[in-house]
């Protein structure tokens, strides 16, 4: 039977997942990188962009604007199976726009803690 959301698991996750998304807001590109796995296969798919490997998801957030990257969260949900994989989906808003932004990442435990493998980023009129 599949684990759901152990408390354990489901608390390191929203931990790597605040932690993501601090670096986000502040444009810490060496954590953000830090918590993507270093992989040819991860994926990034954003709201303008499609990105395939580590490479090309370093490349965008070396360039990435700094500026205009607060955002609020609403309807994070987060649902941990067993102890090594995690979905993470949430929406944001910024300030001065009406669109809603949407996120999802799936994490995936390694040896060197919670790593996002895939990531899909989309905008709502």
């Amino acid at each position: 039977m599949q684990r759901i959301n152990q408390p354990d698991v489901l608390a390191a996750v929203t931990a790597a997942f605040q932690r993501y998304e601090q670096a986000l807001v502040s444009n810490d590109v060496a954590v953000l990188d830090e918590l993507f796995w270093h992989d040819a296969r991860t994926v990034r798919l954003g709201a303008g962009e499609n990105l395939y490997g580590i490479e090309e998801i370093r490349a965008f957030r070396q360039a990435r604007p700094a500026a205009g990257l607060a955002r609020t969260l609403r309807n994070t949900v987060i649902t941990t199976f067993g102890d090594d994989f995690a979905v993470c989906s949430t929406e944001f808003t910024r300030a001065g726009s009406d669109r809603i932004g949407r996120q999802q990442q799936s994490w995936v435990k390694m040896a060197d803690g919670w790593r996002i493998v895939a990531a899909q980023v989309s905008l709502m009129s």
